[in-house]
């Protein structure tokens, strides 16, 4: 236990361990509703399940070696949602080839881990900036859950309608929708597994999606997935804007969870802390490129982990507990497989919530900041593509800042990811221009 200074950081393996099952609890919820969405991809959703446990299992207990942080890593939430209805379904990409983008993407993130380079973007790019993206993403998966659990439709006059609330598997969506709110507005730690819980139960009792014929059996092959990632293909000029949104997306998602578990128990603040939070860096960078041969989309630190920090985790002790903790779940296939969908996607619709509330940190004064957070917040949900929101983002702050002649906020770091945002944009919305200007 030495190495992991639990005398110096004021905790105890007790603690640890409650902190690790307040944790674990708050994010049981990722594997049902990471193989559900992967497997809209056209993924095995019985490898999916075992492959997402494997893998949130295998980088905690990494990181919690590694960084020596109460911090669990699993696949990222919104990162997943990108992969599957912006990559596979949006761009019509193999999900091989979708898998070895997220592979190349996070080898450029694991060599710049060791680098300065990552924190220097986030010290240039402003705040304001960073809060819009996370708003945007919030936005785009909440509407993806709200249309995959009927709530909202198409419509040939409108381009979407509300759904039929009278089919009982979208009121099933609703009722879980609803659990979820209120018990999130109550405080509970655990409120979204509670309410996939008290949804599917009432699901099964009333007939609208199968019961569980078993709980427990043992854990299936990740064969089907399992090393399928197709790097050559993603190895290609028209790839580049979902390789850079992945690479921004992911890199943005890790500072602002860590950020923020860390000022609950100022675990950042200190020069020992800064060398945590690099490896932590270095840990979820590592682990996306593991979850990706695995057969799992990106991967990253869980914000779920802010509560077992309240609860008095603050060393790796904690993560490696919540690691073994989740072997558990590999045993409970059959269960999590019958947990109906529209008990899953409400989730999707909670943390875009939680994302989108970003927002109220803004500084609407900023003309540049105010149109760039309008337009990357519509953008994403309306295109069905981060890709899209994100480069307009940054392009307009940059056209903006420009035509004030505020030449003092246009850093490096923001002329850096206009550029980028410039050809991943081309690239999205043209990409025979793209071929043109680079001369292909």
């Amino acid at each position: 236990m030495d190495i992991f200074k639990l005398k110096q950081n004021g905790t105890t393996a007790k603690t640890e361990l409650n902190a690790a099952l307040t944790t674990f609890l708050a994010m049981v919820y990722i594997i049902p509703v990471n193989a559900l969405i992967l497997s809209d991809a056209g993924m095995p959703k019985d490898a999916l399940l075992v492959a997402t446990a494997l893998i949130t299992i295998l980088a905690t207990i990494f990181n919690g070696l590694w960084a020596n942080t109460p911090v669990a890593l699993s696949t990222g939430m919104g990162l997943n949602a990108y992969f599957t209805y912006s990559m596979v379904i949006g761009m019509e990409i193999p999900w091989q080839t979708a898998l070895g983008a997220i592979f190349i993407s996070s080898a450029i993130f694991t060599i710049l881990s060791f680098t300065n380079f990552r924190l220097w973007i986030i010290k240039n790019i402003p705040l304001d900036l960073r809060y819009a993206i996370s708003a945007g993403i919030g936005a785009f998966i909440a509407f993806v859950g709200l249309s995959q659990m009927g709530l909202i439709v198409s419509s040939p006059a409108t381009k979407v309608a509300i759904g039929n609330v009278a089919d009982p598997k979208v009121l099933i969506g609703v009722i879980g929708l609803i659990l979820m709110i209120i018990f999130w507005a109550l405080k509970i730690r655990i409120g979204f597994i509670l309410a996939i819980t008290i949804t599917s139960a009432i699901a099964w009792i009333f007939g609208i999606y199968e019961m569980p014929q078993s709980v427990v059996s043992m854990p299936v092959s990740i064969a089907p997935i399992f090393g399928e990632l197709d790097i050559l293909s993603a190895l290609q000029i028209s790839l580049l804007p979902a390789v850079l949104t992945l690479f921004v997306t992911h890199l943005f998602d890790s500072i602002g969870t860590l950020t923020g578990v860390g000022n609950r128990a100022n675990l950042f603040n200190t020069p020992e802390g800064e060398k945590k939070l690099a490896r932590n860096l270095e840990s979820d960078a590592i682990a996306s490129m593991a979850g990706a041969a695995i057969g799992t989309s990106t991967i990253t630190a869980f914000a779920e982990s802010a509560s077992g920090v309240e609860t008095g985790g603050r060393t790796g002790l904690t993560a490696v507990f919540i690691g073994i903790l989740f072997i558990f779940t590999l045993f409970f296939l059959p269960l999590f497989n019958a947990i109906p969908s529209n008990a899953i996607y409400p989730v999707l619709v909670m943390v875009g919530i939680l994302m989108f509330s970003e927002l109220g940190k803004i500084d609407y004064k900023d003309p540049a900041i105010c149109v760039s957070t309008f337009l990357s917040v519509i953008l994403m949900p309306l295109t069905y593509s981060i890709t899209i929101g994100l480069s307009v983002g940054f392009i307009s702050y940059f056209i903006i800042k420009l035509a004030l002649r505020r030449y003092q906020d246009l850093n490096l770091g923001v002329i850096t990811l206009t550029i980028v945002s410039l050809f991943a944009f081309i690239a999205s919305s043209s990409p025979n221009l793209l071929k043109f200007i680079l001369g292909e």
